[in-house]
């Protein structure tokens, strides 16, 4: 089972060193904007990229989309889970939360601003 957390409880696992953020929009939304150090994994490509990308199925890893009407961080995340992987949670707030509250963003270098 998948739990959500909220940004300050990411925040804290960001700060610690201790998670693997993986945004689970579209390729062009994730270079756009994404959260600091994310990996960009859609729900299609799980079953044959989440082996290479994340090696450690007992690692800490939380999935995020756009906003909690977005269904893609939950899609990735049970996927996730089917796979094996033990400890996966989702972040429903998004990166329109994260950045509406003025967090820290990254973008793939060359790409148009949103």
């Amino acid at each position: 089972m998948t739990i959500a957390i909220t940004r300050t409880e990411l925040q804290a696992l960001l700060a610690a060193g201790t998670v693997t953020v993986v945004d689970a929009l579209p390729q062009s939304y994730y270079d756009q904007q994404h959260l600091p150090d994310a990996i960009n994994l859609v729900e299609s490509d799980v079953d044959t990229r989440a082996a290479s990308l994340l090696p450690d199925l007992a690692a800490t890893i939380v999935t995020y989309c756009s906003n909690p009407a977005c269904g893609n961080s939950k899609a990735v995340a049970r996927r996730l889970d089917k796979l094996g992987y033990l400890d996966v949670r989702t972040y429903p707030g998004g990166i329109q939360e994260w950045a509406g509250a003025g967090l820290p963003t990254q973008a793939t270098a060359g790409a148009a601003p949103r």
